[in-house]
Order: C-alpha cells, then structure tokens, then sequence
C-alpha cells in the first residue's frame, strides 16, 4: 500500500491524495488502522446501570461490525465484551435485559456476567478443556462522567484522547445533561466519512454556506486550538447572541463563548451549547456513504432555540449539501490534491496529519 504523506507544516502542506477518498482498498485497511485504534462513544451509562444488565449492540455499524455486550455483574462493575460465543460463533446475548448469566441459545454453552466460562453439556473428555479461550473476551472500556467509550486497541487511554475537554470544561455538570432521543437525528451523507470531518473542522466555508449561523457567532475570533488526538473550535458569539457563563477561573473568563466544537480523532465530536452537548458521531458505510448521527443531551432546555446551537437541523442539510458535491469532485482524473489556508484550515490539517500517521504514511 503506498504510504499517504502529508508535510507537518501547514505553510508548505497539501491536502491527503484524493486516493484515500476514492480507493475501495484504502477504506478497508482504514478500518484496522483507525477505526479499531479508536475510542467510540457508545451512550449513557444508563443502557445497563443494575446488576444483572446486560446490552447487546454491534460497534461502528456498517464499519467495524463488531459483535459487543455491555454487561454489569452482581460485584456492580461494567465490563465490555466480546459478544460471539467461544464454541461456535453464535451472539450470547440478543437483546437487552437483566440476567443471572449469559447462556448461548445455540448449543446451551453458559458464561458469568464477567465473560469467565462456567458449563458446557457434553464435553465430557475433551482435553485441555476448559481455558481462558473459553472465556468470552474482554474489550477496553471506559467512561467521561456519565458518558462511556469502548474501543478494540486503544492506541492511548481515553483519559489522554478527552483530557484537554476535561481540563476546559470541568466545570460543567455532566451529569445534569439528559439525553432527548426526540430531539436526537441520524443523517445519510453519499460521501466518504472524512469528506464530512475535513468539512467540520474547519469554518472557512462557514460564511458562504451557513448563513444562519455566521449571524450568531463571531467569525474574525474564531479559534483553534490543537491536540494530540484532536482540536477544539472556538466560537464566540456576536453581541447579543446567546453564550455560556464563565466560572470563576475559567480560562475563557471574559469571554462570550457560544460554541465549544471538540473533535476527537477520527470521527467524534463533542458539540457544547449553553443548552447542553450534541455528540456527532461519524458512522463510515462504505467508500462513499456515511451515516452521521446527532445524540442530544440537554442541561438547559429553554435555550435551545438561540445563539448557534439553534437550527442545527438546517446546518447539517447545508453541510451536506457541499460535502455531497466534494465527494464528486475529488474523483475527476484532474483533482488530486489542494494546499490549505494556514489561518482556516488548521484542524482539516491537523487531521489530515493523524490520518497519515495511522495509515503509515509520513504525518510528522
């Protein structure tokens, strides 16, 4: 595979080959080389919060598709695990309720809440059985206040990835945010998924394709700031416009902030509004397709609908819109690759460098 350079100064930078957009193979070694490697928001600690929970649900559907179970045992502790039984491949667990152990309908092989294996009829003189094979796998999980995270092969813990968020907003009360499913939204985006994510993370495009939210926000303060696993997009808001109150000690005291837009690579971002945090998760189909689901947790419901967590629906259409239209472009045989505005386009770089990085190509 060749290797994907981007040069680590933007000055002289151009953008990742428009192979990495088009090419089948590239999407397929991107799910190891990313999306494996990565931490995923799976929800609220909610989905299995008693003893005896348990939650089946395939990670990164249409992308990793892997089987996982959110189980709480009778010690009161969350584990993540491997949700396909160690005999023949069957899922353990088919829907979410509460149970004493987990048994595989196939052919009646029985594990504890922890994954460890604990029966199995007819498999008497089997030699060297059971083993720690037998057990169901445990994956890596972890949570931010309330929200959890799993991943396959973490390449850094979570505390490091969502560290510069919680360093900046420790202050807000996570736990006071609760999810709305009737205002949450799942989007379809005919596009390759970092189409979509080069396009949030930058707000070069924001006063020619959002009018509506160049109104609430200041575009001339708008700010980046970047990370090891991800970058932060400040927004102040224009006088008037809806913006959060600082605590005292806040390193944006005196400032009116009426967005904080976290990304963390590849595909999440952790939108705060004064209402309360809209998590954007980038859902790779294929090639050419993406599924975006909005998750809404509300703190504030009565500022919904000010300053520039209002209309969200609408953004989201007009940034569809564009990256739809980007997506046929990067396939012309007279596109390859374009330079990029060091002032706007700081977070498209930064990611497109962690991409290099990931695929084994010169990011640094």
């Amino acid at each position: 595979m060749e290797p994907i350079d981007v040069c680590s100064r933007i000055e002289e930078a151009s953008t990742i080959p428009s192979r990495f957009y088009t090419d089948p193979a590239l999407y397929e070694a991107s799910k190891d080389l990313i999306f494996a490697r990565s931490w995923h928001f799976l929800g609220h600690q909610e989905m299995a919060s008693v003893p005896g929970a348990v939650f089946p649900f395939t990670l990164l559907e249409g992308c990793l598709d892997e089987p996982l179970l959110l189980s709480r045992g009778m010690d009161d502790q969350l584990r993540l695990l491997s949700n396909v039984c160690t005999h023949r491949g069957n899922l353990v667990v088919e829907g979410p309720g509460n149970e004493r152990f987990l048994r595989c309908r196939y052919h009646g092989r029985r594990f504890a809440l922890d994954g460890k294996f604990q029966s199995m009829p007819e498999f008497e003189g089997v030699c060297g059985f059971p083993s720690a094979a037998d057990d169901l796998p445990q994956v890596a999980l972890d949570n931010w206040g309330p929200f959890l995270f799993g991943s396959l092969n973490p390449l850094a813990p979570l505390a490091d990835v969502i560290g510069p968020a919680t360093n900046r907003l420790g202050w807000l009360p996570l736990s006071e945010f609760r999810h709305d499913p009737a205002a949450s939204r799942e989007y379809v985006v005919k596009a390759h998924w970092a189409l979509y994510v080069d396009n949030y993370l930058e707000a070069f495009h924001i006063p020619f394709i959002h009018p509506g939210l160049n109104q609430a926000i200041d575009y001339e303060t708008y700010a980046y700031e970047l990370f090891d696993h991800g970058n932060l997009q400040l927004a102040e808001a224009k006088p008037g416009e809806d913006s959060f109150e600082q605590p005292p000690g806040s390193p944006d005291a005196g400032r009116q902030i009426a967005a904080y837009y976290y990304w963390f690579f590849p595909n999440l971002m952790l939108n705060f509004y004064p209402w309360g945090l809209s998590v954007n998760v980038v859902r790779p189909q294929g090639p050419a397709l993406t599924r975006v689901s909005f998750i809404r947790f509300v703190w504030r419901p009565e500022r919904q609908a000010r300053g520039a967590g209002a209309g969200l629906d609408r953004v989201e259409r007009e940034d569809e819109a564009v990256v739809e239209c980007v997506q046929k472009g990067v396939r012309s045989r007279f596109y390859d690759r374009g330079r990029f505005s060091p002032k706007r386009e700081i977070g498209t770089h930064h990611f497109h460098t962690l991409i290099a990085k990931a695929m084994g190509g010169d990011g640094s």
